[in-house]
């Protein structure tokens, strides 16, 4: 699989049912079965939840017998957390360059300048 565009992720996380199914596989991989217990949903609608994730490549599965197995796989979240971490270098240059500007406004306006 080709490493899926954070916007395809982020799509992927929007809905509320594919956010709760990453939670719940934070904690360790688990069964399709363990997956849906929380869910008031058919089982094919949480198959199909979790084909989009796996389409982007935030789960993936294995099959053993007639169990599939889900679990996380770290490094395309790893590029959410670098996207992340790119915003908040900015946000707090921007926010440094703010205090600086505050700092000097209150130096000048107490020379009375």
């Amino acid at each position: 699989m080709n490493s899926p565009n954070l916007e395809s992720i982020f799509h992927a996380l929007a809905d509320r049912s594919r956010l709760q199914m990453v939670e719940r596989l934070s904690n360790g991989p688990a069964s399709v079965k363990e997956i849906a217990e929380p869910f008031g949903m058919a089982l094919p609608s949480i198959l199909k939840h979790l084909k989009v994730l796996e389409d982007v490549g935030i789960v993936i599965s294995q099959k053993s017998g007639r169990v599939r197995t889900y679990q996380l796989d770290p490094k395309n979240l790893m590029g959410i957390n670098d996207w992340l971490e790119e915003r908040k270098k900015t946000w707090n240059r921007n926010f440094d360059r703010l205090g600086n500007f505050l700092i000097e406004s209150s130096l000048e306006n107490s020379d009375g300048g």
